[in-house]
């Protein structure tokens, strides 16, 4: 059943990358089509086309390896030198063949060099809207999935309804987890506390969640406390005593804090012996935004040393030491993931949001992977397009001719070099996650 789960899983992944790539390359689409430029194809995937329909002069289609996607614009640069000169193909080696062969492509996407229907020839704000489109939509889709799982579903936290009361106080140390006779009472046992009895406020201070009530509870050992508690509808106050427990002391992660000699450090805490019931709360509306905002704070970080952390990944791979969790990941890595996820013995909903935060940490990845200014990536289009309107402010200013429209397949070398170093940091990433994955339990 879990193998089943698990497929479903990674097959749910599958379909919703396919998703946000439609909605990325719709966000070219449509400000293309908008502004008239012709859009030849609208392709979702690579490799052999699974299905495919002509429909106002576009083919759309859908691909095997949901990977990627793109759309075909008519003249995404300006018609070749060779072309208008005699037609001739370029010589001078690998890399002048490359730049011949992307000019011969994009002219054979244009009707005349006077096409009028082409990006090269919009207003540089226009060009920057259509290929800001894409990772945009991406970010709006983000968005979207967090405000689901926000304010939809909500976060899991824990409420100040009582779930568990503690029968003795137990020393942290202890080998056994069941009360001897020579344990004390816990003091919230003593109170008269009960499972299901909400707590209102301690000593006149209003509390909203555990956590608030830990962190008095914890700072009050031996000092008695006034608590209301609400039961069956009515208001009621308990005396309680926290007593003197010691526990392990733990830093604002709640990992386990050490010493020099990777010894455990422990502290003295108050404890009353309640034990949280754990729900859903759903957050404001802006909860959405705002976690899709921080994510890309978060996700730049890691684009911004990604040869680094992927040099990081490849050494733990070859010698097999545990993966940063918070390291980047291939769509192996992603798919395995999803599929921890669905099969993980846990409710539906539980399952349901961990897939929904994944799906929207995907799409912040993919818009800030594609404002990288390198091309092929949209990002490096924006930079082009800005670099003509540049050239084109500078000539107006000093009042010269309009400059020529800027030829970004010279720039075939620097891509052809991108793209080989993508495929390898891609490939380390999938040997990384097929061999020593990241593993969420």
């Amino acid at each position: 059943m879990e193998i089943i789960a698990f497929i479903i899983g990674v097959a749910l992944l599958v379909v919703g990358l396919a998703v946000s790539i439609g909605l990325h390359e719709i966000g070219h689409l449509v400000p293309a089509k908008k502004f008239g430029v012709r859009v030849g194809q609208y392709m979702i995937g690579f490799g052999p086309t699974l299905w495919s329909r002509k429909i106002k002069g576009t083919q759309y289609g859908i691909k095997a390896l949901p990977i990627g996607g793109y759309i075909s614009m008519a003249g995404m640069y300006p018609p070749s030198p060779a072309k208008e000169a005699a037609g001739g193909r370029a010589a001078g080696g690998f890399f002048a063949t490359m730049v011949q062969d992307a000019r011969d492509a994009n002219d054979e996407t244009m009707l005349t060099d006077h096409d009028v229907h082409v990006f090269y020839k919009l207003p540089v704000w226009k060009r920057v809207v259509i290929m800001l489109g894409g990772p945009v939509m991406n970010f709006l889709f983000a968005i979207v999935l967090f405000a689901i799982l926000l304010s939809g579903i909500g976060v899991q936290t824990a409420t100040t309804t009582v779930a568990s009361v503690s029968e003795c106080v137990i020393p942290a140390d202890a080998g056994p987890t069941a009360c001897e006779s020579s344990d004390p009472t816990a003091p919230a046992a003593e109170a008269g506390i009960q499972p299901g009895d909400v707590i209102v406020s301690i000593d006149g201070t209003a509390v909203s969640d555990f956590a608030e009530t830990s962190e008095i509870i914890r700072a009050s050992a031996g000092e008695q406390l006034s608590i209301v508690v609400e039961r069956d509808g009515e208001q009621q106050t308990v005396r309680l005593t926290p007593a003197t427990a010691t526990r392990v002391e733990t830093d604002a992660r709640g990992y386990p804090v050490v010493d020099d000699n990777g010894d455990t450090q422990y502290v003295e805490v108050g404890f009353a012996g309640v034990g949280p019931t754990v729900e859903y709360v759903q957050q404001p509306i802006w909860a959405g935004p705002q976690a899709a905002v921080e994510n890309v704070g978060a996700v730049a970080g890691i684009m911004w040393q990604l040869p680094v952390r992927i040099y990081d990944t490849a050494v733990d791979l070859f010698t097999g030491q545990e993966r940063d969790p918070n390291g980047p990941l291939s769509i192996v890595g992603a798919g395995r993931l999803a599929g921890e996820v669905a099969a993980t013995d846990a409710p539906i909903l539980n399952r349901v949001a961990g897939f929904l935060g994944l799906l929207a940490s995907l799409n912040i990845a993919l818009f800030v992977f594609n404002l990288i200014p390198l091309l092929p990536l949209d990002g490096g289009h924006i930079v082009v397009a800005l670099w003509d309107g540049l050239k084109r402010a500078w000539a107006k200013v000093f009042r010269r001719p309009p400059p020529k429209p800027v030829d970004a397949t010279k720039l075939v070398p620097v891509t052809f070099i991108v793209v080989i170093a993508l495929v390898v940091m891609g490939g380390i990433l999938i040997l990384a996650d097929l061999f020593n994955p990241v593993s969420l339990f």
